[in-house]
């Protein structure tokens, strides 16, 4: 039996059906490892608001807490890691999985693998669509070299790892994903009750429906989205927007919105058991986001969902999730004509339901939870040398 160790932050809703099916794997002992389990005002700091969110995130796998403080005075973030360093002392696995480089402890959890000799794997979601600065990029070749093999999440990510000088054949496939099936059997019980749905987030019965999915915050470029919103209402007066999510541009987006009369609804924050009406009650998921949206897994849900998607050309699930005028469309970041021209011709052209079968199919076939433990059992045999 392969012990095989992953190390995240904290649980994410994204993460955990990677590891309830990983777990089952024949030949395979895993165990999760985090930092933190996060309370309610951790969790919600980017949103503005505490929550929790509203599906199991510790049921199916076996998993360990690393640290149990969740202070973030100085004194305790640093014996925070302290309490993390005495634990990996004891800590031993045949192949382990790092979650990216973002945070000390995945950094610590590396140096120590390399330390004792422990073949790791990365899954991080950085991508090649932008350039950085050179001694940024000598830091990713010197970090990127420690380990023994990459979980790919998309084009623009091995295109990453392609341009910091690893083997091509280091790079194993593991699509981002999110729970299709979950979101699928939503999906079904629900499409029926459209209009009802429409009419109690208040969005008109007739019109074509946009959707903005996630925090108020400047990297996801709402602001742009209203714009152009501002332009397309002078030549289609048969189109709406519904805002879902909170953070720190709510006040200003309503601002604008009432200044210029715009039909806009804005829904608030809603958690993974209610987000599938939002996405019922839509036509076309709009993403306006800067380099910072290194995937955006709304789109996997919305596509899913069976809409498509337009999406900046920054965002990092662009080159992976958008065939242009088939399941989506690309608009130049910052491009606020650009991005109202694509969404009047979405809308004009009335293409949202075949372009949405198209994202669907497209989620199903190549970015499943499957499709990641099936790269993930690839890698982790690469590494450990069992044919």
């Amino acid at each position: 039996m392969m012990k095989l160790a992953i190390f995240a932050t904290h649980p994410i809703q994204y993460q955990v059906p990677w590891f309830r099916i990983l777990g089952k794997q024949k030949g395979i002992d895993l165990t999760v490892y985090y930092e933190l389990l996060p309370d309610a005002h951790r969790q919600g700091q980017d949103f503005g608001i505490p929550f929790q969110w509203d599906i199991p995130l510790l049921d199916g796998y076996h998993w360990k807490l690393l640290s149990n403080r969740l202070s973030s005075k100085k004194i305790d973030y640093f014996y925070n890691k302290l309490e993390i360093i005495s634990k990996l002392a004891h800590f031993n696995a045949d192949v382990v999985i790092i979650t990216g480089w973002h945070d000390i402890m995945l950094w610590l959890v590396l140096f120590f693998c390399v330390w004792r000799k422990i073949p790791r794997i990365v899954r991080g979601d950085s991508n090649a669509l932008h350039k950085r600065p050179h001694y940024i990029r000598c830091l990713h070749r010197i970090l990127l070299a420690r380990f023994d093999a990459f979980l790919s999440v998309g084009k623009a990510n091995r295109d990453f790892y392609l341009q910091n000088g690893i083997d091509s054949h280091k790079i194993i496939p593991c699509p981002h994903f999110v729970d299709n099936q979950r979101f699928l059997s939503q999906f079904d019980k629900v499409i029926d009750q459209r209009r009802r749905i429409r009419s109690e987030m208040k969005v008109p019965l007739e019109t074509i429906c946009f959707l903005y999915v996630g925090k108020l915050i400047k990297k996801k470029r709402l602001m742009d989205l209203l714009w152009a919103l501002k332009l397309i209402r002078e030549t289609e007066s048969d189109v709406y927007l519904s805002v879902v999510g909170t953070g720190e541009l709510m006040k200003q987006a309503r601002q604008l919105v009432i200044k210029y009369n715009l039909p806009v609804t804005f829904a608030g924050f809603l958690n993974q058991s209610e987000i599938i009406n939002a996405y019922v009650a839509s036509d076309c998921l709009i993403l306006p986001s800067d380099y910072g949206e290194t995937w955006g897994l709304v789109v996997n849900e919305a596509m899913v969902c069976g809409l498509p998607a337009i999406v900046s050309d920054r965002t990092g699930c662009g080159p992976d999730l958008i065939e242009d005028g088939v399941t989506g469309m690309v608009f130049p970041f910052g491009d606020i004509k650009a991005l109202a021209t694509k969404m009047f011709s979405m809308a004009s052209g009335k293409k949202c339901h075949e372009m949405g079968l198209h994202a669907r199919k497209r989620i199903i076939a190549q970015y499943s939870i499957e499709k990641a433990v099936q790269g993930t059992i690839k890698a982790v045999k690469m590494v450990a040398r069992i044919p």
